[in-house]
């Protein structure tokens, strides 16, 4: 049972949310892993694809859980709880809890490598040649613990003092670094030929692989499926549109994964690498670029800054889901809340920080096709149960809630929507879930 609350935290504006929820999507898989994924898949070919995935089942998924927020004014258990109470479906509400959790535990020791590379290159006095291959090697756990202290810092300040106040300062700080690093970028002799490859669609390179990995990687940028678009939507006050907000963050969400298309490989074709380099392309590829370019110390310093940033706001929403829950459902106070997790997430985490650091014995260990235990943990968390999240929640909202209500709770500030609302529903009942449902199938089979 619910234990009342005297107030709960909101949003101070639609800006607040907008800028908040972005940041919760903007993170590694926008500027580490939407790049290598470019890559391999041909760069203009699968963007167009990228973009169909993200206007076409993205949004549409995406209104569904600001609504249930908003309607519920709930976390993401108690939102389940308040339209269907006593069923199974709570089940929902505590995987996105679990999912949060898993994948704050592996996600924050991958940024705390990044933050390792920010501080070599600054430690070594901006030398191109700062030894990053060993940034984090044996102090792996030291880098994580810092990071995660960032996280709990932040959302220990609420909802207006901590998330929506460091939002308004991170987000425009991203941009800024990014557009510094791309007109260096562009700068290079050989640039255009990344632009180019970017801009290009060679229709030849669309397969089936394609599509389902542009779908993928639209929900995993989006943050979806793990409850922190529903738990920022129960922020969002009666009188702020659905509609516009949720359509500003996909926006800027998918503007910051191009332009770090256009961050990155100008540069990589510039100094004539391979943009299929795969998951290396961010920690082993650029190092060499910036070693080869005049002020590559700062550029390299500023970048890896960038990526800090950028995960710093994507682990303050994977935080919030769990915190929302102890504060809401449970009655804590929210510095007991964030406290609490933040060490359990530390001790969840410990083995994956181990993993990465490679001197733990199960970095070898195989499972699902994975091999050590971070890959694992990824693999479980942050693929499988994100798809299975989405799926069960579109299907939650379209058969429980029901999806009239849905969209009369998105329609009630936002008349307009009216005019696409069946196009939505039909989307959210049967195409989402199918294209989610041949998601899952590819990573299980």
């Amino acid at each position: 049972m619910s234990v009342p609350q005297p107030s709960r935290g909101q949003w101070s504006s639609q800006l607040g949310f907008i800028l908040a929820a972005a940041g919760s999507a903007v993170g590694l898989g926008n500027i580490w892993r939407f790049p290598y994924m470019a890559g391999k898949n041909g760069g203009g070919a699968f963007i167009l694809v990228y973009l169909l995935c993200v206007i076409g089942l993205g949004l549409p998924v995406m209104l569904v859980e600001i609504s249930l927020g908003r309607a519920t004014q709930k976390n993401a258990v108690g939102a389940i709880e308040a339209v269907a109470p006593g069923s199974r479906w709570k089940a929902l509400g505590y995987l996105a809890m679990l999912t949060g959790l898993g994948i704050l535990s592996y996600y924050s020791v991958i940024a705390g490598r990044v933050l390792a590379c920010c501080e070599s290159y600054v430690v070594s006095g901006f030398s191109p040649t700062a030894d990053l291959a060993s940034a984090g090697l044996g102090s792996d756990v030291v880098y994580f613990f810092v990071f995660l202290a960032l996280t709990v810092f932040v959302v220990a300040g609420g909802v207006q003092r901590g998330i929506e106040r460091w939002a308004k300062v991170l987000m425009p700080m991203l941009l800024l670094i990014m557009a510094a690093i791309i007109v260096r970028g562009l700068m290079l002799p050989g640039a255009g030929a990344g632009v180019r490859w970017l801009l290009e669609v060679d229709f030849s390179k669309i397969h089936l692989d394609t599509i389902l990995d542009a779908m993928a990687q639209a929900f995993f940028s989006l943050s979806l499926g793990m409850g922190a678009m529903l738990t920022y939507g129960s922020y969002l006050s009666k009188r702020q549109n659905i509609l516009t907000s949720g359509a500003w963050v996909v926006t800027f969400d998918t503007a910051i994964a191009i332009l770090a298309g256009f961050m990155i490989f100008p540069a990589v074709f510039a100094f004539g690498h391979d943009p299929a380099a795969g998951p290396a392309l961010i920690f082993g590829v650029l190092p060499e670029v910036f070693r080869a370019m005049f002020g590559g110390g700062v550029v390299g310093a500023v970048f890896f800054f960038l990526i800090c940033v950028a995960a710093l706001t994507s682990t303050v929403s994977l935080l919030e889901v769990i915190t929302a829950y102890f504060v809401d459902e449970r009655g804590w106070s929210r510095r007991r809340a964030v406290l609490a997790i933040g060490a359990v997430t530390f001790l969840v985490g410990l083995p994956s920080a181990l993993d990465f650091a490679g001197i733990a014995p199960w970095n070898r260990i195989a499972f699902l096709g994975q091999t050590g235990f971070l890959s694992i943990m990824d693999f479980i968390w942050g693929n499988l149960s994100l798809a299975v999240g989405s799926l069960l929640l579109c299907l939650f909202v379209a058969w429980v809630w029901g999806i009239r209500n849905a969209s009369d709770e998105i329609a009630s500030t936002s008349p307009a929507f009216r005019k696409i609302a069946p196009v939505w529903q039909f989307t959210v009942t049967w195409v989402a879930p199918a294209a989610i449902l041949a998601i899952l199938l590819t990573l299980v089979l």
